[in-house]
């Protein structure tokens, strides 16, 4: 009887190390995989950069500033919390390097909001709080 409760003990500690093995396994390909997927990074050349507000929250009128390496139509809007559209403050072909755009925040009601900038193959988005 002993000897059989051994050798279950034994197959289970096999079983275990096998499963665990197997695991291991499946990790280190997938992060072999991520890895060689990850070797044609994105080209950012071709997007903006939408910076973060530094005060917040924000009150009167704000400077929304982004970033561009090359001429292109950009469009800023006001996103409600619930990800609709508030309004549409700005929308032109900006020149190349820091743009701000300009918003006054005594038209909003206080609350949380979002400012989105839309180019041709890009949305971005940051959060922000209005407080007046």
């Amino acid at each position: 009887m002993i000897v059989l409760f051994t050798f279950s003990i034994t197959k289970l500690l096999l079983g275990i190390l096998s499963l665990s093995l197997a695991v291991l396994l499946i990790i280190i390909a997938y992060k072999k995989l991520l890895a060689y997927l990850g070797k044609t990074d994105m080209i950012t050349e071709d997007y903006c950069i939408l910076y973060s507000l530094e005060e917040q929250p924000s009150t009167g009128e704000i400077e929304l500033y982004f970033t561009t390496n090359s001429k292109r139509v950009c469009k800023m809007s006001i996103l409600n919390y619930d990800m609709s559209l508030h309004s549409v403050i700005f929308e032109e072909e900006v020149k190349e390097g820091g743009n701000i755009v300009r918003f006054n925040t005594k038209n909003v009601e206080n609350g949380l909001y979002f400012y989105q900038l839309e180019t041709e193959n890009q949305k971005t988005m940051k959060k922000i709080e209005i407080k007046n």
